[in-house]
């Protein structure tokens, strides 16, 4: 069954001689419990392709419906609802709030949202994410795996009905790099998690169970690697 349909999407910044088409009627679908991984070039397009997924930015053409919801026919105020319920964002530079402790930037979501906080998710996304212990430590505090494993739990917290990631591994060495990317995997699998990861690195990509290259703002493969 279909999670996430991308539909003749088309980003264009500029006008005239400065006009860029970041992307390029790009359509694709994504099924329920898949993890897929989008690779491509620096400039590809992958990473606007990655915004307007996750209804932080807004296309210039085309749909994206998930659950069969057109997100775009949405407010700017039932969007910013949308992405806080859900869509779980994870990005390479973690994004986590100085002033705030690993529980209370995993749960941040579920707070400004306005409802009660699963205290039963909380601990289990602790015991996996290995942040037990850490609990009241600050981003500053932690190594720079811990704080996108923290990234990660905020992503999971709401149980959104997709987690996208950009480059989370970008920002780590090789060691807590294949870590990242084996937790991520582990959400897909154990907890039957929609997962969109976008990568530079093919490498990584292989941790997916499909692979779509993006260059020059089109989709140039679209590749199944197991089932």
């Amino acid at each position: 069954m279909s999670m996430l349909d991308v539909s003749h999407l088309m980003k264009v910044y500029g006008e005239g001689a400065s006009k860029t088409i970041a992307l390029d009627d790009v359509s694709f679908s994504v099924d329920e419990g898949e993890f897929a991984a989008i690779v491509g070039s620096s400039g590809s397009g992958k990473s606007t392709l990655l915004h307007l997924m996750g209804g932080v930015d807004r296309p210039t053409s085309g749909n994206v419906f998930l659950n069969g919801r057109d997100i775009y026919a949405c407010t700017d105020d039932e969007l910013a609802v949308f992405r806080r319920r859900e869509v779980g964002l994870v990005y390479q530079f973690y994004n986590l709030v100085p002033v705030l402790n690993v529980v209370e930037n995993m749960t941040l979501p579920v707070v400004l949202d306005g409802r009660p906080v699963n205290q039963a998710r909380l601990a289990s996304l602790l015991d996996t994410l290995g942040l037990r212990g850490r609990e009241g430590h600050l981003p500053s505090q932690l190594s720079g795996g811990q704080q996108q494993r923290v990234a990660i739990g905020r992503a999971l917290m709401n149980a959104p009905s997709v987690v996208l990631a950009d480059e989370p591994t970008g920002n780590l060495d090789t060691k807590n790099s294949a870590e990242i990317m084996t937790l991520l995997r582990d959400s897909n699998r154990v907890l039957g998690q929609t997962m969109v990861v976008i990568t530079h690195d093919e490498e990584i990509a292989l941790a997916a169970d499909r692979i779509i290259a993006v260059e020059d703002g089109r989709i140039m493969r679209d590749e199944r690697i197991r089932r």
